[in-house]
């Protein structure tokens, strides 16, 4: 979830090279290495002052254009990027990517088969995150919506998600932020027209404008994976005409797993004042979950899309509602500088929690 940027996809400003001093600014400039060129003449006739700073700033300007047009431009889109690795996972997660040794068939492993599955109780239980309040659906219906599909790979390989089963990321499943689970959508790349049926069982993307999670193989099929993301539409198979049995009435749950944003209602949750300091600290507040297992898988993925702030993330419980907290900061500039820096990271709106 506007121009989202992996944690990684900038340098760091130290490595940008310093600024360079020019002690001619009316005959010098620097190339594309950031070398001084000298581009006035050694000798010049004698002019008049104002005639003479008039010439000298055009024939600066005019050597800087002929200096630049040799360095060429870089577009930020992402069709005008050079090709990734592969190796990149997800769109944003920082070492994510393919197995080791991924399965050589990996363009032949079938879609899912639709069928109605009972839901899973707490899967539709509504939740916050990253200022984003989301109601997940209660049973099948009609949805169709477009957006950027990422993908997430070893990092969650073999570990739990929402529906209780454990992640695979060589099958064919993904993560929505309200389809019930399980439930199963068609995936369409419309840059290629590819498409895929995959199997909702996780809950996610936590950015703005994603719309789905997909696993490796998903994403493989529909030729995502080296640029990390892709425009896809998302439609919902509901298979036959009846409705999957309500969430009321079905087995016991799994907890759902990483909640993530989407646009749905919001639980009633008591607000927050925006600022704040607890324990002798200020706090910025990254979600506010029902269950305490969705808040604990949430810091689990959270620590891997802030490691590049060394956030220290905990869960703060009040009553039923459990909330996710970054810090303690020492003061309250600290704390809005890192909800700042975590905004820009992740397009999201972290808050400041009250004073307790």
């Amino acid at each position: 979830m506007p121009g989202l940027r992996h944690p990684d996809e900038y340098p760091d400003p130290s490595q940008t090279g310093a600024d360079v001093s020019l002690p001619f600014p009316a005959c010098r400039t620097i190339d594309c290495t950031g070398a001084p060129i000298d581009c006035a003449g050694a000798q010049r006739p004698r002019l008049p002052a104002r005639l003479r700073t008039r010439l000298s700033w055009r024939l600066a300007a005019l050597c800087c254009a002929l200096t630049l047009s040799g360095c060429g431009t870089f577009s930020g889109r992402s069709g005008d990027r050079p090709p990734d690795s592969g190796k990149r996972g997800g769109g944003y997660y920082l070492d994510d990517g393919p197995g080791d040794n991924p399965p050589a068939n990996l363009n032949q492993i079938p879609d899912a088969v639709p069928r109605l599955e009972p839901l899973v109780r707490g899967t539709a239980r509504p939740y916050t995150a990253m200022g984003r309040s989301y109601t997940p659906m209660t049973q099948l219906a009609p949805y169709r919506a477009r957006g950027i599909a990422t993908w997430y790979g070893r990092r969650y390989h073999g570990k739990r998600t929402a529906s209780g089963e454990i992640y695979d990321m060589y099958a064919m499943t993904g993560a929505h932020p309200v389809l019930p689970i399980p439930s199963y959508a068609r995936v369409t790349n419309l840059d290629n027209g590819r498409s895929v049926v995959v199997r909702i069982n996780d809950r996610g993307p936590f950015l703005e404008r994603r719309v789905i999670d997909l696993s490796y193989a998903a994403a493989h099929r529909l030729d995502i994976v080296r640029n990390g993301s892709g425009r896809v539409e998302v439609e919902a198979i509901v298979p036959g005409s009846e409705p999957a049995p309500p969430a009321a009435i079905t087995v016991e749950a799994a907890p759902e797993a990483m909640p993530s944003p989407s646009e749905a209602a919001v639980e009633t949750l008591s607000p927050e004042p925006a600022f704040g300091s607890q324990a002798n600290g200020f706090y910025v507040q990254l979600g506010a979950f029902s269950l305490r297992d969705n808040a604990e898988r949430f810091v689990e993925r959270m620590r891997v899309m802030l490691a590049a702030f060394d956030a220290n993330l905990s869960i703060v419980s009040s009553g039923s509602l459990h909330r996710v907290h970054a810090g303690p900061y020492a003061s309250r500039d600290g704390a809005l500088a890192a909800a700042e820096q975590i905004g820009q990271s992740l397009g999201a709106a972290p808050v400041l929690v009250a004073p307790r």
